[in-house]
């Protein structure tokens, strides 16, 4: 029983022999990795400061801009945990470490896609110089001023003051139209004359009109005039003109002078407007007259 005593004994201390000459050995490659591990701390920092100055060139959105650069600092912190391993001699648990990362990263990827497919698109929305905050935007059947673009959702505010916020994936995935790309728009007026009107005159008196209210309308030459149709109660007209406008907004009040002042126009010069009129012909040829119609009453009562 002695000798087992004193043979486990010599082994224990045999073993704790080797591990305090394994770590007086291994003590320049702890401090190296230590000051890896340092290392990699502050330049972690500095290249999260640096990140921060290029990304704020191109990004407007300081969520995005704290995002890429926390991103960041925690690869370069990764990459010192990964060296200072490897001075270690710890090669197996950098490669147990590295299979863990990349189960646990597909287990992550698989429960979040979603969310990492907002994220992904909230980044590529916010380098993409044609969509910037403050446009006017129209996408998935809504229009507004772009107010935000975060790693999650893409915010617009309608022109009723009503905020919309719409996942940015399905941004990414849907046809957007952006007004604030041009200087210019193009205004659309539609509107009919009565039958009896003088249609050179009209149309003379409507580009005159156009010209005289807007200051970016050089002359009436300028302004498209063209007759459409027959309408039931007019002879109908399409006018178009160009006006420098960035919004939606903008076109709006436009289109609205453009109509106030060709309705004054036309007052000042009779010209007929007309709504829609229904005429009924009572003229008695289905040979109807008041005493069969009283028999006819009568007799439903």
């Amino acid at each position: 029983m002695k000798e087992q005593f004193n043979t486990a004994l010599g082994n224990l201390v045999d073993k704790l022999i080797g591990w305090f000459n394994a770590i007086i050995s291994n003590i320049p490659n702890l401090i190296l990795a230590i000051l890896v591990m340092v290392a990699a701390y502050f330049s972690a920092k500095y290249v999260s400061k640096l990140v921060n100055k290029l990304v704020d060139k191109r990004v407007e959105q300081d969520s995005i801009k704290r995002a890429i650069a926390r991103v960041s600092a925690v690869v370069v912190v990764a990459l010192g945990l990964f060296i200072a391993l490897g001075v270690l001699n710890l090669g197996k648990a950098l490669t147990s470490l590295l299979a863990g990362a990349g189960v646990v990263g597909l287990a992550i990827g698989l429960a979040l896609q979603g969310t990492l497919a907002n994220t992904f698109a909230g980044l590529l929305l916010s380098f993409r110089k044609k969509i910037q905050i403050g446009h006017w935007v129209e996408t998935t059947g809504f229009s507004g001023e772009v107010m935000d673009i975060n790693l999650k959702y893409f915010t617009l505010k309608e022109a009723d003051n009503n905020m919309v916020v719409i996942p940015n994936r399905t941004i990414l995935d849907n046809p957007l139209k952006n007004y604030s790309l041009t200087t210019k728009m193009r205004i659309f007026l539609e509107c009919g004359v009565g039958y009896e009107s003088d249609l050179e005159k009209v149309e003379q008196l409507t580009k005159e009109t156009i010209a005289n209210t807007f200051d970016q309308v050089e002359s009436a030459d300028d302004v498209e005039f063209y007759y459409t149709e027959f309408g039931g109660s007019s002879i109908n007209y399409l006018c178009r003109f160009w006006i420098d406008a960035e919004s939606m907004l903008e076109k709006l009040r436009a289109k609205t002078k453009a109509i106030i002042a060709i309705k004054k126009a036309y007052d000042k010069e009779d010209v007929n407007i007309p709504f829609p009129i229904r005429t009924l012909q009572f003229d008695n040829k289905l040979g109807v007259n008041s005493a069969d119609l009283k028999e006819a009453y009568s007799k439903n009562q």
